[in-house]
């Protein structure tokens, strides 16, 4: 009951701070959990909320009756909610300052086996897909498949390059996810429900929002949603795109993050290459030249082809022996942070899994010497993709 009433109260949060998620996350920080935030008094409100007491009225009892009644209402369409101090949220999108109090999950894979056993990859691009673009996202989708395992495809259930994306891993047996930018009962646009639902019934497939139920398909809400698909890839490739557009906001959102940034390059004069373009000029997205080459970049950099779900395994049978439970979960946590964010510095990572600093610097010699990360001269620490 008491997870429920917590799941309960991130759902909540999630509708009222949806478009503010820093601050769910603060007060979550603050108070240790969602369910003490509904707790607070009236004259605490006001001075935790600061600059948000134009929500303070959201903070009651209504607003967690609400979304008791709207998860209930979820499992009838094959919908949980996963909040994002919940075991089953994506780790990846967790480590960003702007993820997300929960997603809504459509699928029938539980939530708990989605996320994390496979690389992810997001292929994204324009709308207006030209017949060079559609014949190298196919490809590029296709030979990621041909990695064992395949890694996850993410893309935004848009028209062009996204369903190209998701109808090519439908067709090729890889695992895809579109994050949408609707609630998780509307499918937008309406031509694409069949492949929506294909995505819902198919093993390891999901659609995934942040938007409650009831969200209409709105401009801003797309600009949103490309956070969560930055955010939920290791890595993005970028086939086509105009200067501005989603799919260059994407690539943008994702090198923000650390995360590898890929892009096709194509004519100086097309004018849907031009983001490409600009994105490797600036030194931002890696030229996709081949497929070899970029398979070869994602396998070393971010150890494509190997299962990314076992490093409590791994840590486990090194370490288990001569270590206590509390130890192998920092070893753990250390672990999955560094994965997450590649180049994060001893002194960062100290901090994100809040141990001392002196502990993350035994903890990491320990794992460097073992060969699982890699450090260098400026203490920054990357995984070491042979052996994750």
């Amino acid at each position: 009951m008491e997870n429920f009433e917590e799941k309960t109260c991130l759902c909540a949060l999630n509708r009222i701070f949806g478009f503010e998620p820093k601050m769910t996350h603060a007060l979550i920080s603050n108070l240790g959990s969602a369910s003490e935030v509904f707790r607070l008094k009236d004259k605490d409100i006001d001075r935790i909320l600061g600059p948000y007491s134009r929500h303070r009225g959201k903070i009651c009892s209504e607003s967690v009756e609400k979304a008791a009644r709207e998860l209930e209402k979820l499992a009838r369409i094959d919908t949980t909610f996963i909040g994002y101090t919940e075991q089953g949220y994506p780790e990846l999108l967790r480590h960003c300052a702007d993820a997300p109090a929960g997603l809504y999950v459509r699928s029938r894979t539980p939530v708990e086996k989605l996320f994390g056993s496979r690389r992810s990859i997001a292929v994204v691009g324009t709308r207006n897909i030209s017949p060079y673009g559609r014949e190298w996202c196919e490809r590029i989708v296709r030979s990621l498949g041909d990695c064992s395992p395949a890694p996850m495809i993410i893309s935004g259930l848009a028209l062009g390059t996204d369903y190209c994306a998701h109808k090519t891993a439908l067709d090729s047996g890889i695992p895809t996810i579109g994050v949408m930018a609707t609630g998780p009962e509307t499918i937008y646009p309406i031509r694409h429900r069949r492949i929506a639902e294909d995505m819902v019934q198919t093993p390891g497939c999901a659609l995934v929002t942040d938007y409650p139920p009831g969200t209409a398909p709105l401009a801003i809400h797309f600009l949103r949603r490309n956070r969560i698909i930055a955010g939920l890839s290791e890595a993005v490739i970028l086939t086509e795109s105009r200067s501005k557009g989603g799919g260059m906001m994407t690539a943008r959102l994702a090198f923000s993050y650390d995360r590898g940034v890929y892009a096709l390059p194509g004519r100086v004069d097309d004018p849907f290459s031009q983001g490409c373009n600009e994105l490797i000029a600036g030194g931002t997205a890696e030229a996709l030249v081949s497929m070899e080459r970029l398979t070869e970049s994602l396998r070393l950099t971010y150890g494509l082809g190997k299962n990314a779900a076992s490093i409590a395994e791994i840590i486990a049978g090194r370490y288990g022996s001569d270590s206590d439970d509390e130890h192998l979960k920092t070893m753990e946590n250390i672990l999955r942070t560094i994965r997450s964010r590649r180049g994060i510095t001893v002194e960062e990572l100290a901090d994100e899994v809040m141990i001392p600093y002196r502990k993350a610097v035994e903890i990491t010699g320990i794992l460097a010497i073992d060969g699982f990360i890699t450090t260098d001269l400026l203490q920054r620490c990357s995984i070491n993709p042979k052996f994750m």
